[in-house]
């Protein structure tokens, strides 16, 4: 098969389309024929060397993707030869064919497309898991999201307003800010030109936000804290802004409030399971009735995945970038 390469740690020159052996098929796995996979910043760390996957998976990128079942893997119930899926990946997305776990598979939702359902996976997964099932966001209560265009941004933004919560959200554009209104969102902060942490005490009254999922990490660890509402949580997945801050305990022990931290990646394998059934419990009725719908900036050959991958860097997309077959 063709696979997306990493040929050495660099810039996006370094990806390339190349032919490789075929992935292995283990029990309790499916292979799947890809239609379609989606980038994310975790891709990029891998290209740098800075995110290498774990052992025994795929070497090459792409933690998510959508196809159709190829073949069933001993062991495996409830998924056919022609089934068409949308996945989790620990890697191997940017190829043409990849051997994934059972339960990270999810059928492609009523009304979406094959392609498009590659942009689902993996911004679903870790909303999911660290908004509702980890920070127990609940109706009524204040969500601020931290990258609101981004593909975790989007969906956050409407999953959050499916259950009934208040969203703010902070961006860098007022295009972007326009979008996350257009998706739900309640108060729009341009953290460019606005204090984040100013604008949501003002429009909140004071209270702050319950829940804030943060993707940039230390710059705004001491910031988020004064952002929080009394019990507030504050839910880390990313590390743009750096991996070292300074936490003012006494300020989180004012608040009574909980910082967690996770990646989905790593993950035991049950783990994942767990997450995608709950995903395909709670979710899934929602995009099918298209109460939520995957937000995608733009569709790249899966051989252009250098300039995916320039696409992402730059910061000027809103939503998913996905590569097709």
């Amino acid at each position: 098969m063709y696979a997306i390469t990493i040929t050495e740690p660099g810039g996006p020159e370094v990806l390339v389309w190349s032919e490789v052996p075929d992935p292995e098929l283990r029990e309790g796995e499916v292979l799947v024929d890809v239609a379609a996979s989606a980038v994310n910043r975790a891709d990029l760390l891998q290209r740098q060397g800075f995110y290498d996957p774990q052992p025994g998976t795929s070497p090459y990128p792409g933690l998510e993707c959508s196809g159709t079942v190829a073949e069933v893997g001993p062991g495996v119930t409830g998924w056919s030869v022609g089934d068409e899926v949308c996945a989790l990946l620990s890697g191997g997305g940017y190829a043409e064919r990849v051997a994934v776990p059972a339960g990270q598979l999810l059928p492609v939702p009523e009304g979406v497309d094959l392609v498009t359902a590659a942009g689902l996976p993996e911004v679903v997964a870790t909303v999911w898991s660290n908004v509702f099932m980890v920070a127990h966001l609940r109706p009524g209560e204040t969500l601020l999201v931290h990258g609101g265009s981004s593909g975790i941004g989007t969906m956050a933004i409407q999953l959050a307003k499916a259950v009934g919560a208040t969203v703010a959200v902070t961006a860098g554009s007022a295009a972007k800010l326009a979008r996350c209104a257009e998706l739900g969102a309640d108060i729009t902060i341009n953290y460019r030109e606005q204090d984040f942490v100013e604008e949501l005490r003002a429009a909140t009254d004071g209270r702050g936000a319950d829940v804030i999922l943060d993707i940039i990490g230390a710059k705004y660890l001491e910031r988020n804290i004064e952002a929080l509402a009394v019990n507030g949580r504050l839910a880390i997945i990313g590390l743009m802004g750096g991996v070292k801050g300074e936490l003012n305990l006494g300020a989180l022990l004012r608040k009574r409030g909980a910082i967690t931290a996770t990646t989905l990646r790593a993950r035991p394998l049950d783990e994942k399971a767990a997450i995608i059934a709950a995903v395909r419990e709670h979710v899934w009725p929602l995009v099918d009735s298209e109460r939520v719908v995957p937000v995608i900036d733009r569709l790249l050959p899966m051989a252009e995945a250098a300039e995916a991958h320039r696409a992402l860097e730059t910061g000027d997309h809103i939503g998913k970038v996905l590569l097709s077959r």
